[in-house]
């Protein structure tokens, strides 16, 4: 297998895992962080590589179209970890959109390649998504719903980069005589 096809595998399989170990539906938000540079084995923010984020948006944005879920792409720290979405994702949800596109240097070749082959994307500051996918160490954890619970995936690494994922849970309330719901 080429190694982009290998990339496209993978971070399918990943996605198509964390979806159905989290429970993410039609509708729901996943948040999404990824180093091209870890994956083709640099440092993170140091060796971007616009073919392998391609690869890396192929492969989530299949599988959200497959399943109705959501995708918000996150951006590097030059812009702030602000993301991608769709604009009627970010009406749905009430985020307002903030102005500025990705480039490979300058929000990352992942997020560069989402605005890309989104229908009418825009960049948001903060999102609070259900489950999320963490590609080389991109710290997502800002963006998802405030009680995270890690995901232990059996893709352990896309490419040479480390894979973390966590769902999200309602927060349980009220002490020792509390009953909850399973």
């Amino acid at each position: 297998m080429e190694p982009l096809e290998q990339i496209l595998s993978e971070t399918y399989a990943a996605g198509e895992e964390l979806v159905r170990l989290s429970g993410l539906g039609r509708g729901d938000l996943l948040v999404v962080g990824c180093s091209s540079s870890e994956i083709c084995g640099g440092q993170i923010g140091h060796a971007s590589s616009p073919e392998t984020g391609k690869a890396v948006a192929q492969a989530l944005l299949r599988l959200c179209a497959e399943t109705g879920v959501l995708l918000a792409a996150q951006c590097c720290e030059h812009l702030n970890r602000a993301l991608i979405v769709e604009r009627t994702t970010a009406e749905r949800f009430g985020y307002e959109p903030v102005c500025v596109r990705p480039v490979p240097k300058a929000g990352g070749s992942f997020a560069t390649a989402v605005y890309e082959a989104m229908q009418e994307p825009v960049a948001v500051e903060h999102v609070r998504a259900k489950a999320g996918l963490d590609i080389g160490g991109t710290l997502i954890g800002m963006h998802l719903k405030e009680v995270a619970v890690p995901l232990r995936l059996s893709v352990k690494a896309i490419g040479s980069a480390g894979v973390a994922a966590a769902k999200t849970r309602p927060k349980l309330i009220g002490g020792a005589r509390a009953v909850y719901p399973e």
